[in-house]
Parts: structure tokens; sequence; C-alpha cells
């Protein structure tokens, strides 16, 4: 089916109103939806934030998205909210379904289906608040900043947390369960409030501000998970003494979920000024990977997936600081090859109305003809005029030959 809808968009030049692009040998665009960025969300909130945002605001959830394990659903997670976490933005994830259909009009269809709040253990409600810290027992923090989000096999979820950075794991109805061991080597010394207060010299190690676990992948046996940071740490060259963004290694941790033994290793990214966004798992250890720039509209350049792979890696945990750009001798990075470039002309995604941040990746049930699914989303960052966004490639199975589907050990 999608070969012959292939021949017929050359034809007139567009499939169901959407651009078409070839990346490899069979990917393609199908389409994309979106949802105003004035919708209201399913939480039953009222009122509004202490910024003016209506605290029912459906925003942010172009952040994380992952398949929920059933039908045509996944589970979202908003961001820290608005204003770059200077509201009291209540934390929570979103239950949507996804329907794509190569041979309907439009391809891409979206319900919202559910909102749920977050809580700590003990039932407070978490915030993406950058005062909700405690700067000498930041286990207490009620501060969330969720980045990445994965579904475990019996129905759980993991949360990967920017602010920490930290891995947690809630339940359905989404309180926290526990937390996942970080080494101290990704945690500021001096969590603070604000930016700055985070920086050198406050902090001469650690995660950047604004700059920590933005991915998360969990493997097809849901035995492991995969966080990785979206730029280097500090102690590793990640800025220079004006504060600036140089460095190019970040770090990747994978830790065993049963065992919680940690290993870490180095992906290079292609320019300093980029950032990872996602990772998702492929097979044992085989990644996609979301490498973007910081631009949006005409001046966007930089919005590509990469395929990754452990391989003959080296475990980092030994090595206390990484050089600004490029490796010692004995150290291997990940292998990283080009996969797919949102803006290929061909998918007519790049112009005035191109998103800045691309942030979710997530493979849905595999299309009819057998094609995998790759949905891939914005995040509108809760701006009430750009709208959320979700895109959905087919992806030929000779294009990911090593590809496994997660499992699932509850009733689909």
């Amino acid at each position: 089916m999608i070969r012959s809808l292939i021949r017929a968009a050359i034809c007139c030049g567009c499939f169901a109103g959407f651009g078409l692009g070839l990346a490899q040998a069979d990917v393609l665009l199908l389409g994309f939806a979106t949802i105003p960025g004035d919708t209201a969300d399913l939480s039953g909130l009222k009122g509004k934030q202490t910024d003016g945002t209506p605290h029912n605001r459906l925003g942010g959830l172009g952040s994380s998205i992952t398949y929920a394990g059933k039908g045509d659903e996944y589970l979202l997670a908003s961001d820290r909210g608005p204003k770059d976490g200077n509201s009291d933005f209540a934390c929570r994830v979103h239950r949507m379904n996804i329907t794509v259909r190569p041979d309907a009009s439009p391809a891409v269809n979206l319900k919202l289906t559910a909102t749920t709040l977050l809580s700590n253990e003990h039932g407070e409600q978490l915030v993406g608040s950058l005062d909700a810290v405690h700067p000498k027992h930041p286990e207490k923090s009620l501060r969330l900043d969720p980045e990445g989000v994965r579904v475990s096999r019996t129905g759980t979820f993991f949360l990967s947390d920017e602010y920490g950075p930290a891995i947690s794991e809630f339940d359905v109805k989404g309180k926290r369960l526990r937390s996942l061991p970080v080494p101290e080597r990704f945690l500021p010394t001096k969590p603070g409030k604000s930016v700055e207060a985070e920086l050198p010299p406050h902090n001469l190690r650690g995660r950047q501000p604004n700059r920590g676990m933005e991915g998360l992948a969990i493997s097809p046996d849901g035995r492991r998970l995969f966080g990785i940071m979206q730029s280097p740490l500090i102690q590793d060259g990640g800025l220079d003494k004006e504060n600036l963004r140089v460095g190019t290694n970040c770090r990747m941790l994978e830790i065993e979920i049963g065992s919680r033994k940690t290993r870490e290793f180095v992906y290079p990214l292609h320019e300093a000024t980029n950032g990872v966004s996602e990772i998702l798992a492929i097979g044992d250890d085989e990644f996609l990977v979301l490498e973007r720039d910081s631009k949006f509209g005409k001046d966007a350049h930089f919005k590509k997936i990469f395929r990754m792979k452990l391989g003959k890696a080296t475990d980092v945990s030994g090595v206390a600081t990484l050089p600004v750009k490029g490796l010692p001798a004995g150290i291997q990075p990940v292998m990283k090859t080009p996969f797919l470039d949102l803006l290929e002309s061909r998918f007519q995604i790049g112009g005035e109305e191109c998103p800045e941040k691309f942030e979710g990746l997530a493979f849905g049930p595999d299309l009819p003809d057998g094609h995998h699914l790759l949905i891939v989303t914005a995040d509108n960052d809760f701006v009430a005029t750009a709208p959320f966004r979700v895109y959905a490639f087919a992806i030929d199975r000779a294009d990911l030959p090593t590809f496994q589907p997660q499992k699932f050990d509850f009733k689909k």
C-alpha cells in the first residue's frame, strides 16, 4: 500500500495534504497532526498559575512520548511548565490515542483520553517550579522536569528528570514508587533556585542547568534503562570560562533495573551548540538519537536523528573527566551514523513554521504492510499560539534490520 502511495504522491506532489520525503531506502513522512496551544487538558484543575497560565493548559507534552503497549495508546509527559520553571505548574502525564492510517485523509489523528497528576511517595504534588528544591536534601525536593518517559513491561512508567538528573518509576495513578541510582558525577553539588546559582563557580561538577537527562530509552526486554544527557557535564569540559557551551562529549547512563548496576558511555555531539533531545531503543544495543540545534523557523539548520550502536564503546564509569572535544587513546565512543534529517526539503518541515524543539521519539504498532511506525513530537513550550505537533514516519524493515519491539506482560 505505501509503495503505491509513493507513486501517487510523486505525481500529485502531496499525500493527504502533507509533504513526503525519502531519507533512507524507504523512510516516508505519512503526515502530521496538531492540537492548538491553548487547548485544555483533562486534569480538571481550575484557576491560573502564578504566571497567569491556566492550570489546565495542555502544553509541553511534546517533550516525551512512548507507546503505552496497547492499541493506539501513547503516554506523554509535559515538562516543567511555562516560563522556564518560574510557575507553580503541577507536573502531569497524558494518555493519547494516535491513530495512523496511511490510506486515509488525514493520515494522523489525535485524541486526548486522560491526564494524570504526579506525586511523590508520600502523595505530595510534584511541581515544575525551580523554587521547589531542598538545597541540603535534594531527594526531598518537590520539583520535577520530566523530559523522557518509557512504559515498563508491567505497565508502570519511568520518567527522567532534568532537574536531578534522576530516573524514577511511577504507578499508573501517577505516584512515584522509587528512584533509581544516578552516579554523583551527574549531580550538581549545590542545587539552586536559578540558572545562575547552578553554574560555575557555584558548581564545578554535574549537569549544566537546564541541560540534564533529556532522553530516556528502555531495552526491548524491559530490563535496562538508558538516560542520555542533553549536553556534556560541567567537569567534562561542558563550559568555558564565560560559561558558554563548548563541550561535545555527552554521557549516556545505562541502568540495570533489577541489579541497579550502571555503566556509562560517550555520545559525541556533532557540534557544541547542539543538544540531545531523545533516545529510543531499536534493539539490545542500538538506538535512535535525536540531536538538534536551538533554532526555529528559517533559522533552524540541524534537526537530525542518528542511528547509534554501543558496539565496543568504552565504559567510562571510572573516568572522572572527559576533554572538551575528542577522546584520549583507549576510550571509544558509541558508533553514530546519520539516519533521518527532519529538515530534508522533501518533508517540507523546515521553513517559517519549523518548530525549535523536536524532543519526542516513539515506535508505534507496525503499519498494516509491515513498515515500522516512528512517531516524532515537537514541544510547544506552553505557548498558546504554538500548536503541539505529531509527525508520523513509515520506516522500511530493511532500514532497521535489528529492530525488536518492546515486550509487555500486561493484557493489551
